[in-house]
């Protein structure tokens, strides 16, 4: 399926976007590789199976307003983009009450303005050329809250109600999209993550240590894509949580309370 093929993934440089990039390149595909760090990029390239096939290009999600451009450039070079892997993100950890506005803002701005911003630049080509597969990488956290995640939570819940509403919305161009809800999984998400003051925390937790392996959650995403399912859910025990929550609301709410936050 992703033989010959334009992917480009964003947050590339490491864990879950790292292991898509290497399992697309791998399988044929020609990636575009996406972070703010090109020095790393240019690693992650030439420790792909195939570098030629592959190109860097820097990206901030705070900065969106050249994504336009951007699209328009990378699509004149190689012709035209077959999958966007909106990967790149930031999460958190501080309690709302102690959280400035102006962090959720941040958040905001990466997990989802950011996100969609790349979107709405490369979908008009995928329109124009009737195909095209938006792959989101969102979080169990966007299906529900936890402690010390209420901007990153929001950020995205915000992301399953719009790319729900555009995979009705671009059916009839042969667009599909699939959410995929991670759980825990071993990145290094939570060393990255913001604290209420802006700096990172600097921690690898718990939840993360010992989550599933970065490369074994990209192959259940890219199975997911290559089955065209809307959405996947990834992760151990924590996803069973997903369907308590649905059908035993009460004995949710008392599970949840004890759960570690880190």
């Amino acid at each position: 399926m992703f033989k010959d093929k334009v992917a480009w993934v964003t947050g590339a440089s490491s864990g879950i976007g790292l292991e898509l990039a290497r399992q697309l390149n791998a399988q044929g595909a020609f990636v575009i590789l996406s972070a703010r760090r090109p020095d790393i990029l240019q690693d992650v390239k030439q420790n792909l199976a195939y570098p030629d096939s592959a190109y860097v290009q820097e990206l901030d999600l705070e900065q969106s307003g050249h994504f336009p451009d951007l699209a328009a450039g990378l699509v004149k070079q190689f012709g035209r983009i077959d999958f966007l892997f909106n990967n790149g993100g930031v999460s958190q950890r501080s309690e709302a009450s102690q959280t400035p506005v102006e962090i959720d803002r941040r958040i905001m701005e990466v997990n989802y303005f950011g996100n969609i911003a790349l979107t709405k630049a490369v979908l008009p080509f995928m329109q124009s050329q009737k195909s095209g597969h938006i792959i989101v990488v969102s979080s169990i956290a966007g299906i529900f809250g936890f402690y010390l995640r209420s901007a990153y939570s929001a950020s995205k819940h915000a992301l399953q109600g719009f790319y729900e509403s555009l995979m009705l919305e671009e059916e009839k161009n042969n667009i599909h999209v699939t959410i995929a809800y991670p759980g825990k999984i071993n990145t290094e998400i939570s060393i990255n993550a913001v604290t209420a003051t802006g700096d990172k925390h600097g921690v690898m937790d718990r939840n993360q240590s010992d989550g599933i392996p970065a490369s074994t959650c990209a192959k259940s995403i890219l199975k997911a894509v290559r089955a065209r399912h809307t959405s996947i859910l990834i992760g151990g025990r924590e996803t069973k949580a997903v369907y308590i929550k649905r059908f035993f609301p009460s004995l949710f709410r008392r599970i949840i309370r004890k759960q570690k936050s880190m």
